[in-house]
């Protein structure tokens, strides 16, 4: 964590992942590089964002995979992702996810890849959780646990 503070996230992209480019299993590329090249680029404007390559995320029937952390923050884990695809989704929910202040990004929020491709979520280490950013859903959630 920084001196002010903001949360630092990382953002993981699985460069080991493999990709079968045809029917035979013989050919094949590996996504995560050119995901792990592109968002290195795309959130270079973005301090409290690191991109990160990982040599494997254990996802290997679903390549590319990502994972995005943060101290404090839920751990999201991604698959079936493509630097073809989804470069857009990935920088959106990577800024999103630095946004909501502990990780869990609004189910609407989250591009259409981070909906259906989320392999895993996981909570922050014991006592590390941070408080969620005010969002039109979690305020709702606080004044219905409030009214009961």
């Amino acid at each position: 964590m920084s001196g002010n503070d903001k949360a630092e996230v990382t953002l993981f992209v699985c460069t080991s992942c493999r990709r079968t480019l045809d029917e035979t299993e013989t050919l094949f590329d590996h996504p995560g590089e050119a995901i792990h090249a592109a968002m290195e680029a795309r959130l270079a404007d973005e301090p409290a964002i690191r991109v990160e390559a990982v040599d494997c995320l254990a996802v290997c029937k679903r390549p590319a995979t990502v994972a995005l952390s943060g101290d404090g923050f839920w751990t999201y884990l991604v698959g079936d992702l493509t630097a073809e695809a989804n470069l857009d989704e990935i920088e959106a929910a990577t800024r999103a996810y630095l946004a909501s202040g502990n990780g869990i990004i609004p189910w609407r929020e989250r591009p259409v890849s981070f909906r259906k491709g989320v392999v895993a979520r996981m909570p922050p280490l014991p006592g590390r959780a941070r408080p969620a950013a005010a969002t039109p859903n979690s305020t709702i959630r606080n004044k219905e646990a409030a009214a009961s």
